[in-house]
C-alpha cells in the first residue's frame, strides 16, 4: 500500500501532466506543490511509484508520466469531482431550457458537453422501450379527421392526423379518449400497445372501425422508432488534444467512433444516474480506443433511467472537471425531459 506522501506525489504528477502534457520531474513537483519534502525524497517516491507501475519514464532523460494504472488510482482514491461554478451551472440550465423537443435536447446536450470538457461527447437518445406513456390526446378536426398527440416520459411528442372511415360522434370520441388514457398512461410503450389493442372489443361493432383506426395509429406511434439505438456525437475535432500522438492515435479512434455498435457498447455500462462510469485505457472494450478514457452516466432517474451520455478523450484528461461536467449535464438533461 502507498502512504499518503506517495499518493500526494502521484496526484501532483497526474495534475501536472494533464495541465502541461509534458513528463514531470521531481524538481518541478517540489516547485509547484506544497509537498514538504526535498527533491531527493520525491525522486525516491517516484522510483517506488514507477516500480509499482503507477508512473513510467517515456525517455531515459525525461520525467515521469502516469500510466493507466496510475490514472485508475487517481480516479478511485485521489480525485474528487469538482463542483461546477454557479455561472457554469446557470449556463447549462439556460442552454438546455431553450430546447423545443427531444431531438433539440440531445443535439444541444452533445454540443454543450463537448464544449465543457473539450472531449468527444456522446449522447444516446432516450430509450423508447423504457419510456412510459405520459399523456394521449384525441382532438376532433373537420371531415372525419382527428389529431392524435402522444407524449412520453422521455419528452417525446408525437402528433399525427388520422383520416377516419367516418366522422366520430362526440360521445364516442370522449369514451375512446378516456379508455385509451386509462389503459395506456403510465405503461411502458411495448406494454401500452397490447393494452390499447384489447380495447377494441369493448366497443359496439358499429364503432369498431373508428376505434381500430385510432388503435392502429397509436400502436405505430408506440413502436415506430428505435430511438434507443441512436447516438449523437459531437466535438470530434477535440481529438487534436492528443498532441504529439495525433497522427498515429486519432485515425483508429475516429474509425471506432463511426461504428454505432461501438458507441452503444461504450455507453452500455452506465445504467444509473447516481453513478459515474470511468473506463481508462485498456479498460475501454476496444483496442482502437486503448489510448482513450470514457466517462459516462445515465440520465433520467434511478427508477426510470432514460438513456446514457458521456465523453471519450485522451487518458490524460482532466478527470475531476470532466466527471463534474458529465454529471451536471446528465442531471439537467433528465430534468429538462421530465419537465
Amino acid at each position: 500500500m502507498l502512504d499518503e506522501r506517495k499518493l500526494a506525489v502521484l496526484r501532483a504528477i497526474v495534475e501536472d501532466y494533464v495541465a502541461t502534457q509534458e513528463p514531470v520531474g521531481s524538481r518541478a513537483l517540489v516547485d509547484r506543490h506544497q509537498l514538504g519534502v526535498s527533491p531527493a525524497t520525491v525522486r525516491n517516491d517516484m522510483a517506488i511509484l514507477e516500480e509499482h507501475g503507477f508512473i513510467a519514464q517515456p525517455h531515459t532523460s525525461a520525467g515521469r508520466i502516469p500510466t493507466d494504472k496510475g490514472y485508475r488510482l487517481f480516479v478511485d482514491r485521489l480525485a474528487s469531482v469538482r463542483r461546477l461554478s454557479i455561472p457554469e451551472r446557470r449556463a447549462i440550465e439556460s442552454f438546455l431550457d431553450g430546447a423545443v423537443d427531444v431531438d433539440d435536447v440531445v443535439q444541444r446536450s452533445v454540443r454543450l458537453l463537448s464544449q465543457l470538457t473539450h472531449q468527444v461527447a456522446l449522447v444516446q437518445y432516450p430509450s423508447l422501450t423504457r419510456s412510459t406513456v405520459r399523456h394521449i390526446e384525441l382532438v376532433p378536426m373537420d371531415r372525419g379527421r382527428i389529431l392524435m398527440v402522444l407524449i412520453t416520459s422521455s419528452g417525446r411528442v408525437d402528433q399525427r392526423i388520422l383520416e377516419l372511415p367516418e366522422e366520430p360522434g362526440e360521445h364516442l370520441l370522449a369514451e375512446l379518449r378516456g379508455k385509451v388514457i386509462a389503459a395506456a398512461v403510465g405503461q411502458r410503450l411495448p406494454d401500452a400497445s397490447a393494452t390499447v389493442a384489447d380495447l377494441i372489443t369493448t366497443f359496439r361493432p358499429e364503432e369498431r372501425p373508428i376505434v381500430t383506426a385510432v388503435v392502429a395509429t397509436l400502436t405505430r406511434a408506440f413502436s415506430d422508432e428505435r430511438a434507443d439505438e441512436r447516438v449523437a456525437v459531437g466535438g470530434a475535432a477535440n481529438l487534436a488534444r492528443f498532441g504529439a500522438d495525433f497522427d498515429t492515435s486519432i485515425k483508429p479512434v475516429l474509425e471506432a467512433l463511426e461504428e454505432h455498435v461501438v458507441l452503444l457498447k461504450l455507453l452500455g455500462e452506465a445504467t444509473s444516474p447516481s453513478m459515474l462510469t470511468v473506463r481508462i485505457g485498456a479498460e475501454v472494450p476496444y483496442e482502437e480506443l486503448s489510448a482513450t478514457s470514457l466517462v459516462a452516466t445515465a440520465y433520467g432517474t434511478d427508477a426510470e433511467p432514460l438513456a446514457t451520455l458521456g465523453v471519450v478523450g485522451p487518458t490524460r484528461m482532466d478527470y475531476p472537471g470532466t466527471m463534474a461536467a458529465v454529471r451536471a449535464v446528465a442531471r439537467y438533461v433528465g430534468q429538462t425531459l421530465s419537465d
